[in-house]
């Protein structure tokens, strides 16, 4: 059988897919999420070289990006190892996500990341899918984090660009898209399937934070690609 490999959202830890991984413990050998350090500032280029020494060595394997980690994801399959059979993709992006020249990433640095109101975070990536377990799940998740750090990778996000690495990609890809996406626009999902020919692009009724809000559905979309790919 087959490994999933996760990559996780923003905060970076593995606490917040839990639903989603129960449901798809079935499908694979196993599903693992790589959680990234809480404590240091790493670009794009160092997280990849950080996650490709997570990569099973010779069991194949389904690589999925979540949003933060979409860029991530999209470069390793762009370059894959041999045992990468499929990518699979989640509210993410290719290329910065919101429409700001690039030098205003830069003020990312001063965004008020632990002072931000909970509900507030809550509307914007769980809007009403929202419900007590996963505000304390996202809460404490962030909280496991260093501000600076939280600032650096919001930074990297919004200068991300790795649309080129996306037409690099031969494999098998999913997206999927979340039909209430508060954070994303749309414009950033149709970037990724207009760079790469063959991706079949799944949207599902749900916010931001897809995999924790949803786990069931999107576990039955990332089940049926895996059964295309033989898994």
């Amino acid at each position: 059988m087959t490994v999933l490999l996760i990559l996780p959202g923003l905060d970076g830890t593995a606490t917040m897919h839990s639903a989603f991984v129960d449901v798809l413990s079935s499908v694979f050998d196993s599903v693992e999420v790589v959680s990234y350090p809480v404590d240091q500032q790493l670009d794009y280029l160092a997280l990849e070289r950080l996650v490709r020494t997570s990569m099973p060595s010779s069991k194949p394997f389904v690589l999925l990006g979540e949003s933060f980690s979409g860029p991530v994801a999209i470069s390793i399959a762009a370059n894959p190892p041999k045992n990468l059979m499929g990518l699979v993709l989640s509210t993410t992006f290719a290329t910065s996500p919101i429409l700001l020249p690039a030098p205003f990433a830069a003020l990312a640095r001063f965004a008020p990341v632990r002072t931000l109101p909970l509900h507030l975070l809550s509307w914007f990536l769980l809007g009403r899918w929202a419900t007590p377990e996963l505000k304390t799940e996202l809460r404490s998740a962030l909280k496991m984090v260093s501000p600076d750090v939280l600032r650096f990778r919001a930074m990297a996000a919004l200068r991300a660009n790795a649309l080129a690495r996306c037409k690099e990609i031969s494999l098998p890809v999913l997206n999927l898209s979340a039909s209430s996406d508060r954070l994303l626009s749309r414009r950033a999902g149709k970037k990724i399937s207009s760079a790469i020919a063959h991706c079949t692009t799944v949207n599902i009724s749900g916010p931001h934070l897809l995999l924790q809000a949803v786990p069931q559905a999107c576990a039955q979309a990332v089940f049926e690609f895996a059964s295309q790919l033989g898994c």
